[in-house]
């Protein structure tokens, strides 16, 4: 297992000791550099050019929606795009989760979330998946579906940085298509039924169902059911 380097920039003082030392106990991390703000995480940012970087949005000179908007300035001026993005912050409203991935973050994850699931989210944020903490997935969820409104352009402007399908993601599409069944069952997962819900209105097995759904991740690259609702929703397959 490759080592993962990680930057920490986190306001508090003791949640980042915290932070820095759980996962400087995981095997394969290691923390490369930290910043008590916005502005010296730039630099640090700039600097160590780490695989991932977790972010708190509540900086105090500049929130850490700014603070990315600003390194991908930055990445796009010296054509380098190693480094991701996890915002781990304990804002869970709505604007704040629209606006951090509008900004260009790839990953969200809550405060509350367990050392090993911070780590599953590191990983798996570093392999260019995007790791949605199940607390906000429902947010993400609603927000890419929503058709914008005219006169919202903010709102719209955010729903289409969300909604952007990736060429990697097309070319995964159309290598590997899904059948109507797959389409039907991804439909209903969207919707948020369960695998039994699925065979009841389907009138197949519960292990049809499973047997498609793993077929579903497979070919969508993902790790899960609710990663897989989003990219399905980012590449148009369901509206």
């Amino acid at each position: 297992m490759s080592e993962l380097n990680v930057v920490l920039i986190e306001d508090h003082d003791l949640t980042r000791i915290g932070l820095r030392t759980a996962l400087k106990q995981q095997e394969g991390i290691c923390i490369v550099g930290e910043a008590p703000n916005a502005s010296q995480g730039l630099r640090v940012l700039e600097s160590t050019q780490p695989d991932v970087a977790i972010v708190d949005i509540g900086l105090p000179d500049m929130d850490g929606i700014e603070l990315t908007q600003k390194f991908r300035q930055f990445q796009a001026t010296t054509n380098n795009d190693k480094t991701k993005i996890l915002i781990l912050t304990m804002h869970d409203s709505e604007d704040a989760v629209l606006a951090a991935f509008a900004a260009g973050a790839d990953s969200y994850c809550m405060k509350d979330v367990s050392i090993d699931k911070l780590v599953e989210a590191l990983r798996a944020t570093h392999s260019g998946c995007s790791w949605i903490d199940p607390a906000i997935a429902n947010v993400v969820l609603h927000q890419v579906r929503q058709t914008p409104s005219n006169g919202h352009g903010n709102r719209q402007a955010k729903t289409v940085a969300i909604g952007a399908v990736d060429p990697e993601m097309e070319q995964v599409l159309e290598s590997y298509p899904l059948t109507e069944r797959e389409l039907e069952i991804l439909e209903l997962i969207v919707s948020g039924c369960s695998n039994a819900a699925i065979a009841d209105k389907l009138y197949i097995t519960v292990g049809t169902v499973k047997t498609h759904v793993r077929n579903i991740l497979s070919k969508l690259c993902a790790e899960d059911r609710t990663q897989a609702a989003v990219r399905a929703l980012r590449s148009g397959l369901v509206a």
